[in-house]
């Protein structure tokens, strides 16, 4: 049984130790989760119950070794996003589910990376990095709430912040909507 790469040529299923240098090289590009690494291997192994023997013993090597472990991967991650990006919480945490991180792994990664962090003063740094003012109407209001809940913060920061500003009531309520949906701009 053979398949087709990305690039059109036809490949034959890698076996054990394939897929383990394989695993390894992918590793080495940059960090990946479990399952991150489970779906790549997947396409280079046959289907079905001997491919998935493959990876699983691929994957319990790896771990043995100490190249995979997603509450490393998950406290790296969280780490380098809050000192270089400085998004909110549901940011990343949305994120590391994205990644296939289990939910126990992810609540205690933000529990101990966020735990003690204030919010709102993330979220004002990152409105000071983006250059982004007091709006002065309605759409430019729409326009700093769509950016905060983009960038992850919580509705009840992103609140704070637009009342501090003294936008009005009535501009907040008609903003209701856009916190359920991010938007990119």
């Amino acid at each position: 049984m053979s398949f087709r790469s990305k690039s059109g040529k036809i490949r034959a299923p890698l076996n054990e130790a394939g897929l383990y240098d394989y695993a390894v090289k992918a590793l080495g590009r940059r960090m990946r989760s479990e399952a991150e690494l489970r779906r790549l291997m997947q396409a280079r192994v046959e289907p079905g119950e001997r491919g998935e023997a493959i990876i699983a013993a691929v994957i319990a090597r790896l771990r043995e070794y100490g190249y995979l472990d997603d509450a490393s991967f998950a406290e790296t991650y969280a780490r380098l996003r809050q000192e270089n990006e400085e998004p909110g919480v549901r940011r990343v945490r949305q994120a590391l589910g994205q990644k296939g991180v289990a939910p126990e792994i992810v609540r205690e990664v933000i529990d101990a990376r966020y735990g003690e962090t204030n919010e709102e003063a993330l979220a004002r740094q990152h409105l000071e990095r983006k250059r982004i003012g007091k709006p002065q109407n309605e759409k430019e209001t729409a326009r700093v709430m769509r950016r905060l809940v983009a960038a992850g913060f919580s509705t009840g920061v992103i609140y704070k912040i637009l009342r501090q500003w003294d936008i009005p009531d009535e501009s907040l309520a008609a903003l209701e909507n856009l916190a359920d949906e991010p938007r990119e701009e």
